[in-house]
């Protein structure tokens, strides 16, 4: 029975099944040689293939309708069964299974849809659509690796699918777009290609915009801490100007190109406004401090940084020092006053200020001292020590010419100082008036009054045993007129001072006597007649006072003793009167 001819669109050929396109040796792809699958157009026309033998004898079928017997139909218009459907394989095409799976890794499944696989397409499309959610926009961490791997591993799989799957698959394709679909496959690779370029490089900026947002918090940090301070008491808040200081700089070096490090001029502006501050508020003596630590920035900050910032600073730091201590003078408090005046003359000798001071601290010295010079001052002996203070003071400063004032408040110191001896013993303060004038006959032996010093400390001394000694003060000067002489003998063998006070006061010494001995209860047992003074007159030292006419009080003691323990002084009185000579015998008792 012979084979029908023209069914379906064809002949059967070879052993496939179902219509298909033979080899070919036209253009397309594959080769020329028989049983190689391709795009190109079958070279001997359709339905040319040996089909089944007819019988012996018999001539070959006609297919109705076509004039001429033996001649083929037409083509189909489409293969039967749809592209890549099960009534569309044939012969493997290698080439054309590349194009597939090239298409599909496109990232958009353009393999599936040449091949009309609608729901690989759609997983592609869902993939890309996923990746594309997660990774944009882009920022500095990217997308994470999980991700990429999976949506690799799509890609791939829909590669491997999709080669799979055109390796038979028969397609509706012209002459041109047979030619160009691996081409094109190929060019479309550019397309993730280009975009995971793309995508790097916008996370890169994403990287840089974060880089740079860091940067920038690092500088609004170092801004709030230069804020938070400002007003701040210098030594408080130093820790944390320094901080954000050193982090200013910090940008300005590791990162010149940097957002930040364009603004870090603007904010060392207001770095130095900030620390400053006291300074434009007038508050000197906290300006002080700041003021210097601005001032030694050039020493550890780098100069392009800094810029001339701290070139203005010496004028205001000089302003700063002399109003402090200036403020400070004004309320007595001298020595922290004379502390910023040093380091005034220390740090900027030819200041105009310099002068200022001379003239401030000379003007306190004539003031402090006027009390004294005029003998106004309700207690010389307070008065007298303030001023010395700040005498000593002013002629420590250095760098000052206070020599004219100093010399002034001296005279005024040592007027004072013998005014506060005169008024302690005028108040019965003895003890202190002996210190106060043994200390100005010391410190002023030339004076005029030195000898007049020593005439009250001596009748200090014998009016704290003998306060009726001390009713007026020794006179300045000895009276005229005649004197009396009193000749006074020790019959004691211990050397013993005699101090007296009247008219005329002064002290004498008398030798030890060798020979002599205490009078007491021993004495007398041993010689009941023994009388002080009672041997020769030679036996005993002596001395000779000249005293003018009056009441004089006497003191004796041990020489050297100066304010002996009770019982080893005794207080005496004695008038003397014109036309006598007077005798006066000193010995020691010892208890009965």
């Amino acid at each position: 029975m012979s084979a029908p001819v023209g069914q379906n669109g064809g002949s059967a050929v070879g052993a496939g099944h179902g219509g298909s396109f033979e080899a070919a040796a036209g253009p397309g792809f594959g080769s020329a040689s028989g049983g190689s699958g391709g795009f190109g157009p079958p070279s001997g026309g359709f339905g040319t293939g040996p089909g089944p033998a007819a019988p012996h004898g018999q001539a070959p079928a006609t297919a109705p309708g076509w004039a001429g017997a033996g001649t083929l139909p037409p083509p189909p218009s489409a293969p039967p069964g749809g592209p890549g459907g099960p009534g569309g394989q044939g012969e493997a095409r290698p080439l054309q299974a590349v194009a597939v799976g090239l298409l599909n890794l496109s990232c958009l499944g353009l393999g599936y849809v040449l091949l009309r696989h609608w729901i690989g397409a759609a997983v592609c499309w869902a993939a890309t659509a996923a990746l594309l959610l997660l990774a944009l926009p882009a920022d500095a961490n990217g997308v994470p690796a999980g991700v990429l791997v999976g949506y690799g591993a799509v890609l791939l799989a829909a590669a491997a699918d999709g080669a799979r799957r055109g390796l038979r698959a028969r397609l509706s394709l012209g002459t041109t777009a047979r030619h160009l679909a691996l081409p094109l496959a190929v060019v479309l690779l550019a397309a993730p290609a280009g975009a995971t370029v793309a995508y790097g490089a916008a996370r890169e900026e994403a990287r840089e915009e974060a880089f740079q947002q860091s940067l920038l918090a690092r500088l609004g940090t170092a801004d709030a801490l230069v804020k938070a301070k400002e007003g701040v008491r210098f030594a408080v808040a130093e820790r944390d100007y320094r901080t954000a200081l050193d982090t200013y700089e910090r940008l300005a070096l590791d990162h010149p190109g940097s957002r930040a490090a364009k603004l870090v001029p603007e904010r060392m502006d207001a770095y130095f406004a900030s620390v400053s501050t006291p300074y434009t508020q007038k508050k000197y003596c906290e300006a002080v401090d700041p003021l210097a630590h601005l001032r030694s920035l050039p020493d550890s900050v780098d100069e392009g940084v800094l810029g001339n910032r701290a070139d203005g600073l010496d004028d205001s730091l000089a302003r700063s020092l002399y109003e402090c201590g200036a403020a400070e003078f004004r309320r007595g408090a001298l020595q922290s006053s004379y502390a910023s005046f040093t380091e005034l003359a220390s740090l900027f000798p030819k200041s105009e200020h310099i002068g200022e001071v001379e003239r401030l601290v000379g003007d306190g010295l004539r003031k402090a001292a006027a009390p004294l010079g005029d003998g106004s001052a309700p207690d010389p002996c307070a008065t007298t020590e303030q001023v010395r203070k700040q005498r000593d003071d002013a002629a420590g400063l250095k760098g000052y010419a206070l020599g004219g004032p100093v010399a002034d408040a001296g005279r005024a110191v040592q007027k004072g100082a013998f005014s506060c001896g005169a008024k302690q013993f005028r108040d019965g303060q003895y003890s202190e008036a002996v210190t106060s004038m043994d200390r100005y006959a010391k410190d002023y032996p030339d004076s005029p009054q030195a000898a007049h010093a020593r005439t009250i400390s001596i009748a200090a001394q014998i009016a704290d045993h003998e306060p009726a000694a001390g009713k007026k003060l020794p006179p300045a000067t000895a009276p005229g007129g005649s004197r009396m002489p009193m000749v006074v003998s020790n019959d004691g063998k211990e050397s013993v001072e005699l101090l007296y006070t009247g008219p005329v006061t002064g002290k004498i010494t008398l030798e030890a006597c060798g020979t002599c001995e205490n009078y007491g209860q021993f004495r007398d047992v041993i010689d009941p007649d023994a009388k002080p003074c009672g041997g020769p007159s030679s036996k005993y030292p002596k001395a000779t006072l000249r005293l003018p006419e009056g009441t004089y009080h006497f003191l004796q003691r041990r020489a050297g003793g100066g304010f002996a323990v009770a019982g080893e002084t005794k207080t005496s009185k004695a008038s003397i009167e014109p036309g006598y000579t007077y005798t006066n015998c000193l010995y020691v008792t010892t208890g009965r």
